[in-house]
């Protein structure tokens, strides 16, 4: 299928590996001009290799060493974007995850780095593209978010806390930049075989005292398709939310678990 997107704009937060990196391949597999994110040079240089070495595509890519938290880096990233590319059409939104621990373990400064790097990071992309995408009067934003939004867990409370805001977040722009024709809406993650998922493992692991091989299985028998997903299953999902196939969803939330989320949808 024909996503209709090829040489679009496109901005991957946060991109370097993992989720991001796998939104960025997809992006650029349907020949989307891709500008990425990272703090670490190396890894965010061996991506972008990547992105460009998809030969079926010729795809383009820029690399910019930004964090997200920083909102001087992020008004960078997105002015080298509009300088090499022109303007976004694409945004997909992302971040690590805030610290691992329970309410009463977490200070201040826990909870205010947690919001920079979780939420304000969203706020401020959205806003310096959104300007552009009305002129155009086309735009796709993602946020790339997780399940803890519909179903809390207790040693990821900031970031349970966070992303569920993430989703009012995503309604309520959706009403407001619906009638310029851009579309925003929210991919909740579940389980992938990422360093995040492996950092969590190790909290998990020296707490109860078992082999990550053991938490791995118990994770994956959790999930109904009793597996972790694939990263590029994610991204895959991202590419069809920002194309041409997807301009009647907006302002959902979409669980992309494997089942993970018992809840009612």
């Amino acid at each position: 299928m024909d996503l209709g997107i090829s040489k679009r704009v496109a901005m991957v937060a946060a991109a370097s590996k993992g989720l991001g990196r796998a939104c960025a391949l997809s992006l650029a597999a349907e020949g989307c001009r891709v500008s990425i994110c990272a703090r670490n040079r190396e890894e965010l240089e061996r991506a972008r290799g990547e992105i460009e070495g998809l030969s079926t595509t010729g795809s383009e890519a820029l690399a910019v060493v930004a964090d997200v938290a920083s909102e001087d880096d992020l008004d960078r990233w997105h002015r080298e974007t509009v300088e090499r590319f022109g303007p976004v059409d694409i945004l997909v939104t992302n971040t690590g995850g805030p610290p691992v621990a329970r309410f009463l373990n977490l200070t201040d400064g826990q909870w205010r780095a947690g919001v920079d790097s979780t939420l304000m990071n969203v706020v401020r992309l959205s806003r310096l593209v959104i300007p552009g995408m009305q002129g155009k009067r086309w735009g796709r934003i993602v946020h790339l978010t997780s399940f803890v939004a519909k179903q809390p867990v207790d040693d990821l409370t900031i970031s349970s806390t966070l992303r569920a805001g993430i989703c009012a977040l995503t309604r309520t722009m959706a009403n407001q930049v619906g009638p310029d024709n851009v579309t925003v809406n929210a991919v909740l993650m579940g389980h992938y075989l990422t360093d995040r998922q492996r950092q969590i493992a190790g909290v998990r692991v020296a707490e109860r005292g078992i082999t990550l091989e053991q938490y791995f299985a118990e994770a994956a028998a959790l999930i109904p398709l009793r597996r972790m997903g694939d990263p590029k299953e994610l991204g895959d999902t991202v590419a069809f939310l920002a194309s041409e196939r997807a301009s009647y969803v907006t302002g959902v939330s979409l669980l992309v678990d494997g089942g993970l989320c018992r809840g009612s949808q």
